[in-house]
Parts: structure tokens; sequence; C-alpha cells
């Protein structure tokens, strides 16, 4: 009967808010946050059941729902217009915002995963390539990020000039490379290799070094300082 009810004749214990103060946030499912963010659902769904369906449309990842932009949302779904669009896009990126934040940590990068946890925030859903940087002090430490470029879905440029200028102006001892793969595949192209080459020599020739070159694709990267290519 519940899923025909609306949320408002719910048992208190099952409404997504009432459920929340009760319980807490961890208590609620993916689908019961999205409908307190959207509010209301329309006259054949439930804010939930609209969210379930928004969700299910995503295939129940956040990941790929952070890839839709509000306009997508709010063309794809009845019952989303512009305002709860954008109020589903800025808690995502509010979610990113924080994993960011949690991984901006004081400590030395000691492996290639502590690399994926400073970038995975910034590129991990991003439906376009996005070319970011991190620079390390003489201990290994984050000293610095920054992002050098945004491409399209298969590809973005890279201008040695500006990755060397914000390291110089960092004073940085090692350099960090990243970029995405929308496709979903790790494998590193011909222009990957020859931007790595690149880098590595220039920076080289002012004392500093490439310490790794990353390529995200969803949960998954591929590492040059792994498969000893550095």
């Amino acid at each position: 009967m519940k899923a025909h009810l609306p949320i408002k004749e719910w048992a208190t214990e099952d409404r997504p808010r009432e459920k929340m103060q009760l319980k807490g946030a961890s208590a609620l499912s993916d689908a019961e946050l999205l409908a307190i963010l959207i509010g209301t659902g329309t006259r054949d769904e439930t804010a939930v059941q609209l969210s379930q369906r928004i969700l299910h449309a995503a295939g129940n990842n956040l990941n790929e729902l952070g890839k839709r932009s509000a306009g997508e949302l709010a063309a794809s779904f009845k019952g989303i217009g512009e305002a709860k669009a954008i109020t589903i896009a800025a808690a995502l990126e509010l979610g990113r915002r924080r994993a960011a934040s949690e991984r901006n940590r004081k400590s030395a990068i000691a492996n290639s995963r502590d690399v994926h946890a400073i970038f995975f925030p910034h590129l991990a859903d991003l439906p376009h390539e996005e070319l970011w940087i991190a620079l390390t002090n003489a201990a290994g430490i984050v000293v610095g990020k920054n992002k050098i470029s945004r491409g399209g879905a298969t590809e973005t440029s890279a201008d040695i000039r500006m990755i060397m200028h914000a390291a110089i102006q960092a004073l940085a001892s090692g350099i960090l490379i990243c970029h995405n793969h929308p496709s979903g595949r790790i494998t590193p192209s011909p222009d990957d290799d020859r931007l790595t080459a690149r880098v590595k020599e220039a920076a080289q020739l002012m004392n500093m070094k490439l310490l790794d070159h990353l390529i995200i694709a969803d949960n998954e990267y591929y590492s040059y300082a792994d498969e000893g290519r550095l």
C-alpha cells in the first residue's frame, strides 16, 4: 500500500525527513536522500519513487548521475524542473568538494593510490577530459594543485609551459600529472605517452622530477610509475 500513498501518509519512520531525524542520514538510502533534495514528486509518483527512477536511469551509480548537467536532468525526468535539477547538481558538486577537501591532507605522497585519491574527486564523473597537476616539495608533500586544461569527450590539450610555470611558481620539487578518460578505458594513447616524455624532460631541465602520470576512468586508473614507464 505504501507505494501508492503520498509520503505524508506514510508511517513517520518511513518518511525521509522524519527518518533522518530519528535515525540519522546514514540510515537513508540514496533514493531517500535524493527525495529530500527534490522535496515533492508528481501526481503519479512520490518523491522517493521519482528519485528511484532517476537513480535507476544512472545505473544506481552516483558518479554516473554526477555526469548529468542540471539541464539534462530537467529535460530527462518528468517532475524535475530547473530548480530541482539545480539542487541535485549543487548537492553532487558539494559531495565532490567534500571528498577533495578530505584528501588534501598534509602527508607525503607514497604511492599511486595517494595520487589517485588527490585527483579522483575532480575527475571521476566528468563527461569531458581535463588535465590536472599536483606539485610536491622535497618531502613529497603536495604544495599546489592546478587544472591545466579542459577538452572534449576524447581529448584535451596540454601546454608544457603552463605546467612548468605552475611548478616554478610553487618552487616544486616534484610534479604529478593526471587526466581522465570519459570513455572508461585507462589505456594510454600515443599523445599521453608523448606528454609524459615531454614533461619528464622539461622537469629534469629545471632540477625537478615527474613523479607519476595517472589516467583515471571511473574507479580504475593507469599509473606510468607503477608500470615502470618513468
